[in-house]
Formats: structure tokens, sequence, C-alpha cells
């Protein structure tokens, strides 16, 4: 899972050097590639979130744990964003200054990716879990994820981008938190209920 992250230094480190040293050029595509540097960063993790577990009959000793299988499923979720979600938050503020980031802008985007990178492991999680077993399932996972991701990518690049525009990010911070506390709260269910009918 460390290759996300590591994906997400390189790319947002090559492509400044590639755009070129244009300040107004560089703020402007800042937000957006930030997050859609985590965005596939994230995605890269995803597929071998259950596979090895799957492979292995873990996952069977998981469903049939006194435990209910969506407080485990939530502890998988919680891993894969200390692994792959907050070094993207922690490294966001150092890639920001290459983009020449005011220090509030900054602050947005620490707060926004903060906000976001969780919804990526939870959706992330139910992609994984619904492609699993399955033959090129790597590429099924991407065309299923990448959809569900455009509304964190959307707010999440979009509060950055109001911040340097001078207008309030609370509004796309705010359905920001909203799409988080939603995700957070019916991914680990449903994601249960997917590893349940995948090992029938």
């Amino acid at each position: 899972m460390a290759d996300g992250f590591i994906f997400f230094v390189m790319v947002t480190n090559l492509l400044p050097l590639g755009v070129g040293p244009e300040v107004s050029l560089l703020r402007k595509i800042a937000p957006g590639v930030l997050w859609i540097g985590a965005l596939l960063s994230t995605l890269l993790g995803l597929q071998r979130l259950f596979s090895s577990d799957h492979g292995d009959g873990t996952l069977e000793q998981m469903a049939l744990s006194p435990v209910p299988l969506a407080w485990l499923v939530a502890g998988k979720m919680v891993t894969h964003w200390l692994v792959c979600g907050l070094p993207v938050v922690l490294m966001a503020p150092l890639l920001g200054l290459q983009f020449d980031l005011p220090a509030r802008s900054l602050g947005i985007l620490v707060l926004s990716l903060l906000l976001g990178t969780p919804i990526l492991s939870a959706v992330g999680a139910l992609g994984a879990a619904l492609t699993l077993g399955l033959r090129g399932g790597g590429a099924l996972l991407s065309l299923l994820i990448l959809p569900l991701y455009i509304p964190a990518l959307i707010f999440g690049a979009g509060a950055v981008e109001a911040d340097l525009s001078g207008i309030s990010p609370q509004g796309h911070l705010s359905l920001l938190g909203a799409l988080l506390v939603l995700s957070v709260f019916f991914s680990p269910w449903v994601t249960s209920l997917a590893l349940r009918i995948a090992l029938e």
C-alpha cells in the first residue's frame, strides 16, 4: 500500500516540472493535481484490501467471528486510511508549496484531504468487496469506484479553488463533511454484506 504514497509524491513532484514556472498557472492547477494524485494513490492499494484475507481463509473466519463483520470491515477501512490516506494528508502541505499555494490555502487543502481521504477509503472498500475474487478485478474496481469518487474530488478541490479565488470554502467543506458522515456510517455495513455474498 506504500506504493500509492510513492505514486502521489512522484506525480505531484513531476507535474510542476512539466508545466513550467508560471506561478499563476501552478496555483490554478494545484487543487486538481493534488486531489487527483490523492485519489489515484488511494485506488492503487484497494485491490489488495480483502484479497489476501480471502485467499488464506481469514475472511471466512472474520465472517464467523462473534464480532460483527461490519466492525471488522470498519477496522480494515481505518487501517487503509492510516496507511494510504494519512501520509497523503501530512505530505500535502509540503507538496503544495511547489505550486506556490499561500498558507491559508494550504490549510484548506489539508482540511479538505482530512475530510475527503476517509471517504475514498470507505467507498473504495465497498468496491474492493464487490469485485473480490473476480478475474480482472483491478480494472473493474477502477470503473466501479472512480465515478463514486467524483463528488469528493469536486468538493475537495473546489474548497481550495474557492479559497484561492477569495470565496469562502465553507460550503464545499460542509458538503465534504456530509459525504464523510454518510460514507463512514453506511459503507461498513454495505461492504460486509458484499463480502458475505462473495463468500457464498
